[in-house]
Parts: C-alpha cells; structure tokens; sequence
C-alpha cells in the first residue's frame, strides 16, 4: 500500500480518489486555494458536489493551509489543478515536496515562448524546478478520460509518461485497477502535446453541432458528417504538429485522437463549440457558460501563436492548418464561425 497525497480538489483530482483507494493505497485530497468549499463539502458528505458518487472509505481531506501534513509520509504527490493553476502549483506546492516523492500530474495543456517553443507543463515546472536548484520526478497523465466516468468505472485506458520507467512502473502499480488501464512511456513531449492539442480541435468539431443547430433547429437530429470532416481535419493537422513537436508516433497520435473523441463527445469544449456555432461570439459564450473552466481556448490559442511564429520562419506552412487558424480566429479576433470547408480538400 502506498500513501498518496491529491493537490487539487476539481472533478478530474477528485476522481483519481477512486482508483487509488480502490487499490488499497490511503488517499488524502487536498483543496487548492480556490477549492476550500469542495473540500469542506467533501468532509461533511464524504462526496465532491458536482461527481454523483461517494468516495471510498478511507480518504481524507484537507485545505491547502493543511498540505505539509498531507504529505507527511507520502509516497507520491498527484497534481490535479486546472491549466489556470499550473504556476501556482510550480511556485507554491512543488517548492514543498520532497525530493524522494514523485510528482504525477494531470494538468493537460502547453505553454508557448516568444520563440515559438511549446513545452509541456513537466518541462515547465522542471524550469522552475532548476532556478531553485531541486530536482524532482515530475511525471503526468494522458489520453481519454472524463473525470465522472472514471468515477463510474467505465472502463478507461491511459498513458503515464516520465523520466523513469522504473517509477512509471511504480506508479501505475498504485494506480491500476480493473477499470482503470495504464501504459507507460518515457516521451512526456509526445503524450503531453497529443492531449493538449486535442482542445483547440475539439472546439473545431463541436462548431459543427452548433452550425447545424442554427440552421436546422435546436432539436433536430445530429448532423454526423460534418462532424466527421472536421474529426479528420483536426487529426490531419494534430498529426503534422506532432510532427513539428519533433514528437511523432504511432502510440502518441492513438492517444491524442482517443482524446479528442471523449472530448468531442463529453467534455465542456463542446458546450462552448456549440454555443460559438449557433452564432454567438466567445464572450457571449463564455457568459452563458459562466462557471465554467475553458482550458480549450488557452491552448488553442497558444499553439496557434507558436505555429505562427515558426512559419516565419519557414520551419511551418500555415497552409497546413487552416482549421486551428481559423478556431484562433474566433477566439482572438472574435471573428464569426465560417468553417473553412475547402481548404481540407485535397489533390493526390
């Protein structure tokens, strides 16, 4: 058994709960700063307010003041704060975990620099990480999964990447049950850009749905093929920017396009998508979503600002991505939904 500390108390760090007590490791779930109601929900209730499941006996809870204590005697420290928290969580909790712990994150998402560069958060954090002079395991999560169909035992396979094989094989011992399916690997650019990218073009795909909505009616039947064209666009173009990522494979593409189906199919990337298809414009749907965390369209419009500043280069073709253009578009420039349905088209 293993003692294992969750920093983050949202829909995804809370549903890791499960399948950690489940395999007989204690748990102690921890609220970040803005996650102090949830964690006092949980004390009273012994259930996270928006997932429709008990937790297992046996977790513990406690506010981020408490997070020394929770990790007193921790064997491995899961990080599940939004992309929104990934500073937050370099600067406050990984300067307190000890060397020997391994970090696992669930943190989906890219930063870009001014160079055009798009770095995984693991490789973010291990910036910081040097500045301070300590070094740490930092490894993370990727591929298909929703936080309430975990919960639900829905059966779910996922990729661990990191440094060490060795601790990934470690960490998938803790974590591995009979519902929740875990590889291995030690390309954290590959797995970690897959998942990431997959937002932007889950928006794409759900514009769609909305687009027909406007035209058809709020309750007509779903329109699949234009679903579809979109899917093999937005896999055309994850496919060459894993490939500019330097980060191509068959393993990393099968995770990344897993990804985007649940995410077409379940996630709150849909909900805005769909809004942005009916025709409003994304503050307008982001009012109508109030509440709700988009880390979609801060990924979006990252690595459309690196793929940019590469093709200045002449290291991109923009030509080569006229759906992510176009969904940075709408979300930079507020421009209205008008899917670029030609330029997908092709000549062989």
């Amino acid at each position: 058994m293993a003692v294992i500390t969750i920093v983050g108390s949202g829909m995804m760090g809370s549903a890791l709960a499960f399948p950690a007590r489940e395999n007989g490791n204690e748990v102690r779930l921890v609220g970040s700063p803005l996650d102090r109601e949830i964690i006092e929900a949980c004390k009273k209730t012994n259930r996270h307010p928006k997932l429709e499941k008990d937790f297992p006996d046996g977790v513990t809870y406690y506010q981020i003041e408490d997070l020394e204590t929770a990790m007193t005697g921790a064997d491995l420290l899961i990080g599940g704060v939004s992309s929104f928290g990934v500073d937050w969580f370099g600067d406050y909790v990984l300067p307190k975990v000890p060397a020997k712990i391994p970090v696992l994150s669930v943190t989906k998402g890219l930063m870009d620099l001014e160079d055009g560069t798009l770095l995984s958060y693991p490789d973010v954090w291990k910036r910081k990480l040097d500045a301070m002079g300590k070094k740490l395991s930092l490894n993370a999560i990727g591929g298909p999964c929703t936080s309430y169909e975990l919960v639900a035992h829905d059966q779910t396979e996922v990729a661990f990447c990191g440094e060490d094989l060795e601790t990934l094989r470690r960490l998938k011992k803790w974590m591995e049950t009979d519902y929740y399916h875990i590889s291995v690997t030690t390309d954290v650019l590959g797995i970690e850009s897959a998942v990431a990218l997959k937002n932007g073009y889950a928006l794409g795909i759900a514009l769609t749905i909305g687009l027909n909505q406007k035209e058809f009616g709020l309750d007509s039947p779903l329109h699949y093929n234009s679903q579809a064209a979109v899917f093999g666009q937005a896999f055309k173009e994850m496919y060459k920017l894993l490939e500019l990522q330097g980060a191509w494979s068959l393993e990393n593409i099968t995770v990344g396009t897993g990804d985007l189906y649940v995410t077409v199919y379940g996630g709150r990337t849909r909900l805005v998508g769909i809004l942005l298809g009916r025709g409003m414009n994304i503050d307008e749907a982001k009012a109508a979503l109030n509440g709700v965390t988009l880390e979609s369209l801060v990924v979006a419009v990252r690595v459309a600002r690196a793929v940019r500043i590469r093709a200045a280069r002449g290291e991109a073709d923009l030509a080569d991505f006229p759906l992510l253009m176009h969904v940075d578009e709408i979300l930079s420039e507020k421009k209205p939904v008008n899917i670029p349905w030609e330029s997908f088209t092709y000549e062989k």
